[in-house]
């Protein structure tokens, strides 16, 4: 099993969030990319909409299914990613790093004080 960045907070459904001021960048872990093998397609969100903890937000394709992906935290969406919309390989290949998903402004940034720390996502994986 892959280390985990440290400096990440993790939702039970394999997201990652790093955090920087009262923005958020979001992504899947590691072990989701695995999980799932070659992504093939990205589906992202739309700047301005609002989503709230829990809340699909994006989708992505591999070779073996289809999933939603969550979004661990509230607020606007901000920012995406579109490298990952024209190469969805960088979400195997640069999971926690370059194959971001979107920036969100926190809306509630206390739901932060239920991601797993990168310790309890790593037990959580059996790490």
């Amino acid at each position: 099993m892959s280390n985990v960045p440290s400096d990440l907070k993790y939702a039970k459904s394999h997201e990652w969030v790093r955090v920087s001021g009262d923005t958020a960048v979001v992504g899947i872990t590691d072990h989701a990319q695995h999980e799932l093998t070659d992504i093939v397609f990205v589906e992202l969100p739309a700047v301005g909409r609002k989503v709230k903890v829990g809340e699909a937000c994006a989708v992505v394709e591999s070779v073996k299914t289809a999933s939603d992906i969550y979004s661990p935290v509230s607020g606007e969406i901000t920012a995406v990613n579109p490298a990952v919309v024209d190469n969805p390989a960088l979400v195997n290949t640069a999971p926690d790093t370059d194959g971001w998903f979107y920036k969100i402004k926190l809306s509630n940034p206390a739901e932060l004080n239920a991601l797993l720390s990168p310790a309890e996502y790593q037990k959580q994986i059996g790490g």
